[in-house]
């Protein structure tokens, strides 16, 4: 991820484009203070919902398809439930 200024990104914005081109992330400041994101356009059409939660930073999308084996892989084992008990506990406090 690099940052620039918005006066230096006027300035040189053909060579932050090639950046983002590329895959890189550009945040924009302005008096030392985020302002803006420059991100390279998602490969798959997300949903209206899940593109708002990304924006709020509620979730981080991901931006290469999983492999192809990905379903096929060993899952970690989880006797005490601990995950599924800390994501209902989650829910029922409305996180």
């Amino acid at each position: 991820m690099q940052t620039t200024t918005i006066s230096k990104l006027k300035a040189s914005l053909s060579a932050y484009l090639r950046q983002v081109k590329a895959g890189e992330e550009v945040v924009i400041t302005q008096y030392g203070r985020p302002v803006a994101r420059l991100l390279p356009p998602s490969p798959v059409s997300l949903p209206e919902h899940l593109q708002d939660m990304e924006k709020a930073a509620l979730v981080r999308c991901g931006k290469q398809p999983l492999p192809d084996d990905f379903w096929a892989l060993k899952r970690p084992s989880d006797p005490q439930a601990a995950v599924r008990s800390t994501v209902a506990r989650e829910r029922e406090e409305g996180r």
